[in-house]
C-alpha cells in the first residue's frame, strides 16, 4: 500500500473518492471538500490547510481521511480555547494542530474513510499516518469531529479522550404529512406551531423550495448576500461566497436544498440552505434583509421537517445548540468527538475535564427531555 498526504483534493479522483463514502453524504463529497478548495474557503487565509490522507492499493484509492492543519478553532463547534490557552501559559505551541472534520460544518458523518468490509485493517493505517504527520510537523494534537459512534467508539478503543456535547435534532416517526407530526405533539405545542406558520402567511411570504438543478445564478448570488449579511451582524468571519455555492450546487444538484422567502412585492428577503444525505437533511445557513415573526423557524425548521417527511427521511440534524427548537419537534441528541494530544503534560487534565464534561452533558440532556414537546406514549 502507498501512503499519501495531499493538500489538493484534486489529486484524488472524485469517483474513487466518492465510492468510499456511505450514505451519499454531501459534505464528504469530493464536489463539497473540492469547491471549498477552490474558491478560498479554506487556505491560509481561514486557518484551514488541506493534508488529506490517501492510501493506495495498486493504484486505487482504497481508505482516506479528510484532513486539515489548523491555526485557530473558528469553524469547528468544538470548542477548545482552554487548551490552547494552557498551551501558552505553559509556554508551549497549541498551533499547528491536525483537524479530521467537515469545515464550518457541525454534522455527523465518516472521519476514516475505508473500502467496506476492511475497517480493521484501513483504519489503524489512517490513524497512524495522521499520528506520524502530526509528529513530523510538531503539531500539538490531532483531532476527530462528529464521526459516527461506530468511529468514535474505535477511536476510543485506541486511548484518544473523548469529549460530549448535544445537539438538537428530529425523528421521522414514520409520518405521512406534517399534521401527523403535529399530532404526536401536546396540544399547546402543536398550536403554537400552527399559530407560527400563519404568522408568515399572513405577512404574505411564499416559500419556495429549490435545489442545485433548480436555483439560478440569482437565487445563489441572492443567498450567498444573506449569508455574508449574517455573518457581519454577528461580528462573524463569512468563509464561504457566491461561487462555491454555485460551484457546489450543479456538483450536488438534488443533494441541496435552497428555501427562499419573497415578501408581497415578489422581492427575496431571506434564504435558507440545507443538503440531504439518502437518510438525513442537513441544516446549515440562514440570512435576511428584513425580519418577519416566525419566518426563520418557517424557513430553516418547518420546511425543513415538510422535505424530510416528503422524502422519507429518518433525521434532520438544522445544526449546533439552540433550546428554541425544542418546542418545535427537536430533541436534544449526544454528538462526541475524538482527540489525542502528543505531549503527555495536560493529557491527564484533559481527560479529567473531559469526564466532567461528559457527567455535565448527561445531567443537561435529561433535564431538556423533561421538557419533551410530545404527548407522553
Amino acid at each position: 500500500m502507498q501512503i499519501q498526504i495531499l493538500n489538493n483534493l484534486d489529486a484524488i479522483p472524485a469517483t474513487q473518492w466518492n465510492a468510499l463514502v456511505q450514505d451519499d453524504n454531501p459534505f464528504l463529497r469530493h464536489e463539497f471538500l473540492a469547491a471549498l478548495e477552490h474558491h478560498g474557503c479554506v487556505g491560509e487565509a481561514f486557518g484551514w490547510l488541506p493534508h488529506h490522507i490517501a492510501v493506495y492499493e495498486q493504484g486505487s484509492l482504497v481508505a482516506a481521511m479528510p484532513l486539515y492543519e489548523k491555526y485557530n478553532n473558528y469553524g469547528e463547534f468544538v470548542f477548545d480555547h482552554a487548551w490552547a490557552e494552557a498551551y501558552k501559559q505553559h509556554g508551549m505551541r497549541y498551533y499547528p494542530k491536525l483537524l479530521s472534520a467537515i469545515p464550518y460544518s457541525p454534522v455527523s458523518g465518516q472521519r476514516v474513510l475505508t473500502q467496506a468490509g476492511r475497517e480493521e485493517e484501513l483504519f489503524p493505517l489512517l490513524l497512524s499516518a495522521a499520528m506520524q504527520l502530526a509528529e513530523a510537523m510538531q503539531a500539538s494534537s490531532f483531532h476527530c469531529l462528529f464521526p459516527p459512534a461506530s468511529q468514535l467508539d474505535w477511536l476510543a478503543q485506541q486511548g484518544l479522550t473523548i469529549r460530549h456535547d448535544c445537539q438538537f435534532h428530529w425523528h421521522n416517526q414514520g409520518y405521512q404529512t406534517f399534521d401527523d407530526f403535529l399530532a404526536a405533539l401536546q396540544p399547546k405545542k402543536r398550536k403554537n406551531i400552527r399559530q407560527e406558520r400563519r404568522k408568515v402567511v399572513d405577512a404574505g411570504i411564499t416559500l419556495r423550495q429549490l435545489d442545485g438543478n433548480t436555483a439560478t445564478d440569482a437565487d445563489w448570488e441572492r443567498f450567498a448576500f444573506f449569508y455574508q449579511l449574517t455573518f457581519e451582524n454577528k461580528w462573524g468571519i463569512p468563509t464561504m461566497n457566491y461561487g462555491f455555492f454555485r460551484e457546489m450546487a450543479r456538483a450536488l444538484g438534488e443533494q441541496v436544498l435552497l428555501v427562499m422567502a419573497d415578501n408581497r412585492e415578489g422581492e427575496c428577503i431571506a434564504g435558507s440552505l440545507m443538503f440531504r444525505s439518502r437518510t438525513r437533511l442537513y441544516g446549515r445557513h440562514w440570512g435576511c434583509t428584513e425580519y418577519f415573526d416566525s419566518l426563520h423557524f418557517e424557513a430553516c425548521y418547518y420546511q425543513g421537517i415538510e422535505y424530510c417527511i416528503r422524502h422519507s427521511l429518518q433525521v434532520f440534524e438544522p445544526g449546533a445548540q439552540g433550546e428554541h427548537k425544542i418546542p418545535r419537534g427537536f430533541l436534544p441528541t449526544l454528538t462526541r468527538s475524538a482527540h489525542w494530544l502528543r505531549e503527555d503534560k495536560f493529557r491527564q487534565a484533559i481527560e479529567r475535564h473531559a469526564a466532567y464534561e461528559k457527567n455535565s452533558v448527561a445531567d443537561y440532556m435529561r433535564s431538556v427531555n423533561k421538557h419533551s414537546p410530545y404527548r407522553p406514549e
